[in-house]
């Protein structure tokens, strides 16, 4: 649902002086504004980087109310005035109801947020298919939650497991606080210090990230993905090979994680992993089909595929790597103990331990046999 037309051009009229106040107040982009019909015509990555500011100094609200540079009436500083009780984070768009759009927090517990857009349906901003994962800021205008105009899709879809912990987080929201629209909350229960929603928050979204942090936000949505995955479907240890590969993925320049979909590239990690450790034969345990892989991380089998055959190549994968195998697996895979001594290839663990010492210091064994023999 839409805020009324009459309505939306009169919050971008207070929105805009505000954010031409907060630039020529700290200098964000000298030079570039010099009135607040300039706001307008920004482009979105330098309207963030004004919106970060003032979210990361909220004071300036009050500052401006109290200096007024814009000549605005009681009642119309009385809703800048309001916007310090703002929420800004990240947000799963996550419902189209009848009077408003569902935004799910992403602390624990949940809180659901009624929000209005403004003059774009959010459908038309952020696409058909909910839930999305979304940074914005949310705002008081009078007796209802709008967003401040800019929002960050961030490229990630959700597969059946995640949807059905959101449909979860959604019902616990509404028994404990119903769909709040209105800021700031009306009295309820309250949540855990831990879990309060963060009013100025530090994270910035995609657009006004530099590549590194984008990198780094990007790696943390992946591990976000595998991490609960293999922890419910397969095994700490794929969480933590699944972490280790994705980090790699990460640390090259550029990193491929910058392009194609997250939700692929989570796929293809595990994929990539479960292959040198025959996830996809039924004989071992864990077992799972490739596909299901992919469905359970909500992508295609063909993206699945095509990342996973992009990680193998990238890093030489193949079965029974040794430095992509299961710790579990570690005793039964005869290529991790497969050393050359004086030109000839040999099974270290039947090597003299001097040997075996020499092994491992070299990096090429995870651990001295003889130690493990001797714990036995």
């Amino acid at each position: 649902m839409l805020l009324p037309l009459s309505d939306a051009k009169h919050f971008f009229k207070l929105h805009h002086g505000f954010l031409h106040f907060v630039n020529q107040r700290l200098k964000v982009i000298p030079n570039k504004v010099k009135s607040p019909d300039d706001i307008s015509g920004l482009p979105p990555e330098l309207l963030v980087r004004i919106r970060n500011t003032w979210v990361e100094n909220v004071d300036l609200v009050q500052t401006f109310v109290e200096e007024n540079p814009s000549h605005l009436s009681d009642n119309d500083l009385e809703i800048v005035r309001s916007w310090k009780h703002h929420v800004s984070g990240k947000f799963y768009v996550f419902r189209e109801l009848k009077k408003h759009t569902v935004f799910l927090s992403t602390t624990s517990p949940a809180i659901a947020y009624g929000v209005l857009a403004l003059s774009q349906p959010f459908e038309e901003l952020i696409g058909p298919h909910l839930p999305v994962l979304t940074h914005s800021v949310l705002l008081p205008f009078r007796d209802v939650i709008i967003y401040d105009g800019l929002i960050n899709r961030y490229p990630i879809s959700f597969g059946p497991g995640i949807r059905r912990n959101l449909n979860e987080d959604f019902k616990s929201a509404k028994a404990s606080r119903g769909v709040v629209t209105a800021l700031p909350m009306t009295d309820g229960p309250i949540p855990s210090k831990a879990a309060k929603p963060r009013s100025a928050a530090k994270t910035k979204p995609v657009p006004a990230l530099s590549l590194k942090d984008a990198t780094e936000e990007s790696l943390r949505l992946v591990i976000g993905l595998t991490d609960p995955f293999c922890k419910e479907h397969l095994n700490e240890e794929y969480a933590v090979l699944c972490r280790k590969l994705a980090e790699k993925l990460a640390r090259k320049r550029p990193s491929p994680l910058l392009q194609g979909r997250l939700n692929a590239w989570a796929s293809g990690i595990v994929r990539a992993i479960g292959g040198v450790n025959f996830l996809h034969d039924k004989t071992q345990t864990p077992y799972m089909r490739a596909t299901d892989i992919d469905a359970f991380l909500g992508t295609s089998a063909s993206n699945g595929t095509s990342k996973a055959t992009t990680i193998r190549k990238m890093f030489k994968m193949y079965p029974l790597d040794p430095e992509w195998t299961l710790r579990s697996h570690m005793d039964s895979n005869p290529l991790v103990w497969a050393v050359q001594v004086n030109g000839f290839m040999m099974d270290v663990r039947y090597a003299p331990r001097e040997v075996q010492e020499i092994a491992f210091r070299k990096g090429l064994i995870p651990y001295i046999p003889a130690d493990r023999s001797e714990g036995e």
